[in-house]
This record gives C-alpha cells, sequence and structure tokens, in this order.
C-alpha cells in the first residue's frame, strides 16, 4: 500500500493506492491559505485517516507528497512555489518528523508524469513529457518509467522558456509571475486563452466558454482557439527538437479540449526538425487523479 498526497492551492487531497494501482480510499481537505504549520497538520490528519482503512495492515505506510514547486537542491528547502506559504521550509523534513517516517516529495507536474508513464496513456513507453496546461503550465520528463531528476530540480519546466517563434504581436509578450515577459505560461494557461480571446471578442470567458462558443460556429471563439493550437504547436515542438519523446500527455483543465489532440499534431511538423513527427500527442489516462497517484508511485515496489 501508498499514501499519495497532492497539496494544491486550494485543496489538499490523499489517495490510499493498492499495488495494482487501484484507489481504495480517497480524502480531500481545503487548503489552509497562508498558513504553513496548519498545512503540515492537514497531512498528517489525511496520513493517518489513510492509514486506518481497513485494507492497510499495519501504520507505517510510504508518503509520497506532490507540490506546487521543487525543492533546492542546495539547501532542501521549498522553492518556486506559487503557494508562497511553502517557500524556504524544509517541508520534507518536517513532515517526516510529524509522520516519524521518510516523505518523497516531488514537483506536481512530475507526479503527473510519473503516473501516466507508470499505469496511465504513456504506460511502457521509453520518454514521456508530461504537460500541465492550467491556471499554469507545468511539466515534467520520465525515461523508461522514471523520472528525470536534474542538477537543479527543475526537469521539465517548459513553462518558464519564452514561447518560440514569436510572431511581432508576441513579442516582447506579458509579464510573469517569475518577473519575465513572454515566458510559455503567459500564453498557454487557461487564464492567457480568455486573455487571447478577450482581445478579439472583448467578452470575459472562461476556457470552457470560449470552447463550447467555438463548437457553436462564433468566428472569434474559433480564432482564439486557433491561435492557441498553433502556440501549442510551437511550444511542443520545441520540446520534442529536444527530448524527441516517444508521447506528450496533456493534463490539466484544457487537456479535456478534444480538438487538441487532432489539430495540435497537424500544425508542429512545421516546427520539428524531421521530415516527420513519430511522437504521439493524447490524454491523461488518470485524469484529475493523476497528480496524487503520482506521488504515491514516487515509492517503488519494494519500499511500500
Amino acid at each position: 500500500m501508498r499514501i499519495g498526497i497532492d497539496l494544491g492551492g486550494s485543496k489538499i487531497e490523499a489517495v490510499l493506492l493498492d499495488s495494482q494501482g487501484q484507489i481504495c480510499h480517497r480524502l480531500r481537505v481545503p487548503t489552509p491559505q497562508g498558513r504553513y504549520e496548519e498545512t503540515i497538520q492537514s497531512i498528517v490528519y489525511l496520513v493517518k485517516t489513510m492509514e486506518s482503512h481497513p485494507t492497510v495492515a499495519r501504520p507505517g505506510v510510504s508518503v509520497g507528497v506532490g507540490i506546487p514547486g521543487a525543492l533546492s537542491t542546495r539547501t532542501g528547502l521549498v522553492k518556486n512555489a506559487n503557494s508562497v506559504c511553502l517557500i524556504g521550509h524544509d517541508l520534507r523534513g518536517d513532515l517526516s518528523r510529524a509522520l516519524a517516517r521518510p516523505v518523497r516529495l516531488a514537483n506536481d507536474a512530475d507526479c503527473f508524469t510519473l503516473s501516466e508513464a507508470t499505469d496511465g496513456a504513456a504506460a511502457g513507453e521509453r520518454v514521456v513529457f508530461g504537460v500541465i496546461l492550467g491556471t499554469g503550465v507545468g511539466g515534467g520528463i520520465a525515461a523508461a518509467g522514471q523520472l528525470l531528476q536534474g542538477a537543479n530540480a527543475i526537469t521539465g519546466e517548459w513553462g518558464h522558456n519564452p514561447l518560440p517563434w514569436p510572431t511581432a504581436t508576441e513579442w516582447p509578450g506579458t509579464p510573469c509571475y517569475c518577473g519575465r515577459l513572454g515566458c510559455i505560461e503567459t500564453f498557454l494557461s487557461g487564464p492567457a486563452l480568455s486573455r487571447q480571446d478577450f482581445l478579439l471578442s472583448g467578452q470575459q470567458r472562461s476556457a470552457a466558454e470560449i470552447v463550447a462558443a467555438a463548437a457553436r460556429g462564433e468566428t472569434t471563439a474559433e480564432q482564439s482557439l486557433a491561435c492557441y493550437e498553433d502556440r501549442l504547436a510551437r511550444g511542443l515542438a520545441s520540446v520534442i527538437n529536444l527530448l524527441d519523446p516517444d508521447v506528450v500527455v496533456l493534463g490539466g483543465g484544457l487537456a479535456n479540449v478534444e480538438r487538441l489532440y487532432i489539430n495540435v499534431p497537424a500544425l508542429w511538423g512545421r516546427y520539428v526538425f524531421s521530415d516527420w513527427v513519430a511522437t504521439r500527442l493524447v490524454k491523461a489516462q488518470h485524469g484529475d487523479s493523476s497528480g496524487v497517484r503520482g506521488a504515491a508511485w514516487l515509492w517503488p515496489e519494494q519500499s511500500s
């Protein structure tokens, strides 16, 4: 048995996963906003609740946690987290002490990627690039079913590179929260799609509303989505040129836009440095559960 925790900005989710990847128990609680110590206690509560399930023979189940950031390889403290109350804290150490066991932490996009590479849409593939398209844009890389983790703990952070091959209207780009201009995240997040649509339609609409309007044949919504698809094709083409993955798996709210899986591969060939593109673009098999499942899979079979 394994316990996975997804530490999000608005909720903390826990699952109890068996050796076959089946979820035996699931629970969510609100994230204590801006309160670090209460966040620790919420995770402890979730772990204890998971361990009280009848399928758990004894306490001390392995715990993996997906976080909206990363651990510094220099200090071990949390960095790059949009939940700013986590930044600068020894989250791994504090959780290990509170739970009286080792705890493994990884970026939430890495957890998503590991889940899909283990027993999801990219199971058995050699090189997998996992993409989160939601309120932000994240990514992770798995090779031979294992996460790649580099010297700076930022593997897969394609969202904070500039949008490739920018047009005159895209340069220099919108300010990003990271302090730079023109990051991929400012073009491919859900809010970015809404912002692009507002420029064309003058309406404040969510991504779901834009997709629905395009399906009805509305011209401005169709233009907004076509622009988004070309930008996504460019962004992923630069990853394919560098990483050459077998599969790109999409997660997050925008992964539910079914037309992306046809239109983006039809576009990215003009940007990929190859005579043809064998890389597949697929939707996450486990949907919203992929991140928390991947956190549980941070512990291999022999360690659980």
